[in-house]
């Protein structure tokens, strides 16, 4: 039997990159997916993906995420297994990061995980589920990354935030870990990682030299979910070739 077989699990951000490459790997696991998008056409990109119905939800507004996730809910309980992937990033030197960029920032990645787990995790308080929840995080978290402020604090806060809710819900069952990869090749960050020269300095920094793929975090963030690492709570797991160990 897959490792996931008979849980329901939600990936916010899903259409590509590492939330499709999360997605699909809990799907092949056998878990019955769902993912998020803010947009209508690409939420319903991602049902057919995976034989599911749409979840439009803006992980940036907490209404949003409250009314999507009580539809959601009410209509396919039980979720068993949240990944909060969604999230955004704002490359600026920090003399001239402004207001707005930063906000942005911090609504999707510290508002909109933290609401969205808070959100789900009162369901299954209220219905006796042990839920287990997976957000990824990343080395800026731990370590300085130029262009990175408002980006690696959020994070940073996320990591944080992963500690508490895991110390305050291991009471109900509830796990809560995280993931903090190093740069990862998809489809979204090709255009950044590819320039020249970017590459062979980043590769430089990382003791195991090369990037991360996909196929790296994906299984990770499976095993995090499932019941074999029943447990393990409150970790942060670096999937970084080593950038954060110097």
């Amino acid at each position: 039997m897959s490792s996931l077989a008979g849980k329901t699990a939600l990936v916010t951000g899903a259409k590509g990159g590492l939330g499709a490459a999360i997605a699909d790997e809990l799907h092949d696991q056998g878990a019955k997916v769902f993912g998020t998008s803010r947009n209508v056409e690409d939420a319903e990109l991602i049902a057919s993906r995976y034989g599911t119905s749409p979840v439009v939800m803006d992980i940036s507004d907490i209404r949003s995420i409250r009314t999507s996730l009580k539809s959601l809910w009410e209509s396919e309980r039980p979720i068993h297994l949240l990944c909060n992937n969604a999230g955004i990033n704002a490359p600026q030197l920090a003399l001239d990061v402004d207001e707005h960029s930063w906000q942005r920032v911090m609504d999707t990645n510290v508002n909109g995980t933290f609401f969205t787990t808070q959100t789900l995790a009162r369901f299954w308080v209220a219905e006796g589920i042990r839920g287990s929840v997976v957000s990824v995080g990343s080395q800026a978290a731990t370590v300085a990354i130029e262009e990175r402020v408002a980006y690696g604090s959020s994070k940073a806060a996320m990591a944080h935030m992963t500690r508490v809710l895991a110390f305050e819900w291991g009471q109900y069952g509830i796990r809560v870990n995280a993931i903090a990869p190093t740069f990862i090749w998809t489809d979204l960050t090709k255009l950044t990682l590819g320039r020249p020269g970017m590459e062979e300095e980043l590769t430089s920094r990382i003791p195991l030299g090369r990037l991360g793929v996909p196929a790296d975090v994906a299984p990770a963030v499976a095993f995090l979910l499932s019941d074999q690492a029943s447990l393990i709570t409150g970790h942060i797991l670096a999937i970084d070739g080593g950038y954060t160990i110097h």
